[in-house]
């Protein structure tokens, strides 16, 4: 069963070190920190174990597509300004084990990088044993990389008393689609690649009431209908739709905008349809943009986020896409709950658990 970090006691933690493994793999843009929300989001686990005594050490990934092994300098930056922390740039080096030894009670180390070790994404057993040498307790708070089988996820809480941090466990809980789930229950899916959501797909068919297809999802259906897509995206992996395309709970677009011989968004007839299901939902879920959101087409995902935003539906979403476009618009708090995760969202769905979970559960 897994156990979540504020049901310890103080004695168990107090004076103890405190191994937590956070995701700051954030955005960052001339060395600043432009997205912040994945470390707002970890902030309350800190706090508690600072507050409880804990010698903290934080262990974290960040990547980007210019740099191999990018720094979480900038994080530590961004952090100095709301915590008191320091950061040590190789944790098994003699500056690292000082920099723990020397740790107060409530005091907290940000490490380089996690991803700068091979044993990291490889899952070494021993690098995974080295890391848990440096505490005495972990912590998972690192809900979007958790559908990953690497060391500092599944390792480390093989050799330590694991806990779930409170990100961990606060996105378990409305992630967790049961009886519960009120309905008239809305699932809006965007984004591409149709060999790997069709299982979501095809398992929220039964459990939603209505689900709207779009982005480059929405293409497939399409060309199956006999639309003509001329260059728009669409997946060469040549499962059968069929069963999808014609079930009436499956709702795709047809009022596309296009740019030149592609399909660039959602057209605003088509928003108008979504609003009449999105005013009676009573519970919404929504992951992926249903345009081209990267390349600068986003009318139709924002025009969702603030139809969304305003109804009084309980709405969970998720993606990195879709963040944007809520914080773009100003309306975080008008959704009742915002995944950290986009991979690790739709995995979780789909199976109702991640590896990260699992190698709490021991």
């Amino acid at each position: 069963m897994i156990t979540n970090i504020n049901q310890a006691k103080t004695d168990e933690i107090k004076g103890k070190k405190v191994l937590v493994r956070v995701d700051f793999n954030v955005p960052v843009k001339d060395g600043i920190v432009v997205d912040d929300y994945r470390i707002q989001r970890a902030l309350p686990t800190i706090e508690l174990l600072r507050k409880a005594g804990a010698k903290v050490l934080l262990i974290s990934h960040i990547e980007t597509k210019e740099i191999e092994v990018p720094t979480l300098r900038p994080v530590f930056e961004y952090l100095s300004q709301q915590l008191s922390l320091s950061f040590i740039e190789d944790c098994f080096s003699d500056e690292g084990r000082q920099g723990i030894d020397m740790l107060e009670n409530g005091e907290v180390i940000l490490f380089e990088n996690i991803r700068r070790y091979e044993g990291e994404k490889k899952n070494n057993d021993v690098f995974g044993k080295q890391l848990a040498g440096l505490a005495d307790i972990y912590v998972n708070d690192a809900f979007a990389v958790s559908h990953r089988e690497h060391a500092s996820i599944v390792g480390v809480p093989k050799y330590l008393p694991a806990y779930a941090g409170l990100l961990l466990s606060d996105e378990f809980k409305h992630l967790k689609i049961d009886t519960n789930t009120p309905h008239p229950f809305l699932f809006i899916l965007g984004g591409a690649k149709f060999d790997t959501k069709l299982p979501l797909i095809e398992k929220f068919l039964e459990k939603a009431d209505m689900m709207f297809i779009g982005g480059a999802l929405a293409n497939d259906l399409l060309k199956l209908k006999g639309v003509d897509v001329k260059d728009s995206l669409v997946s060469d992996s040549g499962i059968d739709l069929s069963h999808i395309v014609s079930n009436p709970k499956i709702m795709i677009p047809e009022d596309m905008v296009w740019d030149g011989g592609r399909i660039i968004d959602v057209g605003p007839k088509d928003i108008e349809k979504l609003k009449v299901h999105i005013m009676n939902a009573k519970y919404i879920l929504w992951n992926g943009p249903i345009g081209l959101y990267e390349k600068g087409f986003k009318e139709g995902t924002l025009a969702l986020s603030k139809l969304i935003g305003a109804s009084n539906a309980e709405s969970v979403v998720g993606g990195g896409d879709t963040l944007a476009s809520i914080k773009e618009l100003d309306l975080m708090d008008q959704f009742t709950f915002i995944s950290t995760g986009g991979g690790a969202m739709l995995e979780f769905l789909l199976k109702g658990t991640l590896v990260g979970f699992e190698a709490l559960d021991k």
